[in-house]
């Protein structure tokens, strides 16, 4: 035995034989998957590496067709009274000139097995439990392999899984695993290699080492994840476009270029979130997000653009002073705080405003900010939730496309009380003050990011 372990997977046709190895392998592109029978027509093998090593070896073989007349055409091949098992029953076939015509396919299945430490059996558990299978197990458990029957599709209201049990257990297969390659269960990896590892004792460490590389991969994935969703609601929340309320056709520009841009960065953030889980780009289609037409917003006046305003002019009483001015500008009073506002400007005061100090300019000559609707940053990141729970629970087999809606109901996503109706995070109101955030990062934005994929958890 070698200290790879070398595992064919087997079974009849059309079983989801090549869709158990796209999950595992979480490679969309392995192999070819079709409705059709017989669609994998030679070996191919692939490898599961735990710390860059190399610890599986996975095989995927063609369907077994005609067991039940190979198995008699094996018991011609052995004169009576004569002797022989198993796995040299196999070998005598393997030499004939049937073995590359009339059961080709079944050769290629029993040569690799035998080439092989064990073997994962893939029955599609909506297949009611008949003749050929018990012959092709029959067949498969002479070739004197580990065999690990693995139930697929077993999430399908059709599946038979108790028939299948009752039928394996009286063929003495009672190590069972219920495996379904389109929507696997969360621990379905580790249930499956676990049990692998009960049959082959000599390779229970390689087996732990892959169950607990698989499982840090998978938390590393979903933290990237949910810090992608955050990077496209911070830059969502911190959007703002200066806009004359007075300019018709300028405000229907700022308006459809507002809707395009949160559309186009949504779009990225799917596809980004596809290919961190290694899906196609065409495995989810987003619905048009029904956008309003952005808000006016007074943000200038959130307590932390105010904060900030007296962070950057100094600190002490000076910073308080100016935040004053601002206020008072702000609300285009011709007040006597205003009055020295102006004077302030005049003497220069006001380049220590940075940005703000524009965005005051920009009020007080009469334009306003548009910023996307709280209500399009809460269906952004209902969607994007969603997102997240059909990618963890995708296998690699799937072929449907994800579908995110125009509306997420409660029914859909029942944990999400939070964000239909309860206060935008805190991150997300902090972005509203922050509208350089929209375009370039920080040590505050990467923060707020961070706590922001935090609270998605």
């Amino acid at each position: 035995m070698s200290a790879l372990l070398r595992v064919a997977v087997v079974g009849h046709t059309n079983t989801g034989k090549t869709s158990l190895l796209r999950t595992l392998a979480r490679d969309a592109g392995f192999g070819e998957v079709s409705d059709s029978a017989g669609t994998t027509r030679h070996v191919e093998g692939l490898r599961l590496m735990a710390d860059d090593q190399p610890v599986v070896e996975l095989y995927d073989t063609p369907g077994m067709e005609d067991a039940i007349a190979l198995l008699e055409f094996i018991d011609e091949l052995v004169a009576p009274g004569e002797r022989v098992d198993g796995p040299d029953r196999i070998s005598r076939f393997l030499a004939t000139a049937e073995a590359g015509a009339r059961f080709e396919q079944e050769a290629k299945v029993l040569r690799q097995l035998l080439a092989s430490d064990a073997a994962l059996y893939v029955v599609d558990a909506r297949d009611p439990v008949l003749p050929k299978h018990k012959d092709e197990l029959a067949l498969l458990a002479s070739a004197a392999r580990p065999l690990l029957p693995v139930l697929n599709f077993i999430a399908s209201p059709a599946a038979r899984a108790d028939d299948w049990h009752a039928a394996l257990a009286r063929l003495g297969l009672h190590a069972v695993v219920r495996f379904d390659t389109v929507a696997p269960a969360v621990d379905g990896e580790r249930r499956l290699f676990e049990t692998l590892a009960t049959l082959m004792h000599s390779h229970r460490p390689a087996l732990e080492a892959l169950i607990v590389d698989r499982e840090e991969e998978a938390e590393s994935r979903r933290l990237s994840a949910r810090r992608l969703v955050a990077e496209l609601l911070i830059e969502l929340a911190a959007r703002r476009d200066v806009v004359d309320a007075d300019d018709d056709a300028a405000l229907q520009a700022a308006v459809h270029s507002l809707r395009e841009t949160v559309r186009a960065r949504e779009q990225a953030c799917v596809e980004a979130l596809l290919q961190l889980y290694r899906f196609r780009p065409d495995d989810a289609r987003a619905a048009e997000l029904p956008l309003a037409d952005g808000r006016w917003d007074d943000d200038l006046f959130n307590p932390e653009t105010l904060r900030q305003m007296g962070i950057r002019l100094s600190t002490g009483v000076a910073a308080g002073a100016a935040a004053g001015v601002g206020i008072d500008l702000m609300t285009g009073g011709l007040t006597l705080g205003a009055a020295a506002a102006l004077g302030a400007v005049a003497g220069g005061l006001w380049q220590t405003f940075g940005h703000y100090g524009e965005r005051i300019a920009a009020r007080l000559r009469g334009h306003h900010e548009l910023t996307v609707d709280d209500a399009i940053l809460r269906l952004v990141a209902l969607r994007q939730r969603q997102l997240l729970i059909a990618l963890e629970g995708r296998g690699h087999a799937a072929m449907t496309p994800i579908e995110l809606p125009q509306a997420v109901s409660p029914e859909s996503d029942p944990d999400s009380a939070d964000w239909r109706e309860g206060r935008l995070p805190d991150p997300l109101l902090q972005a509203r003050a922050h509208p350089e955030w929209a375009h370039e990062g920080d040590d505050d934005r990467d923060d707020a990011e961070r706590s922001l994929a935090e609270y998605l958890a």
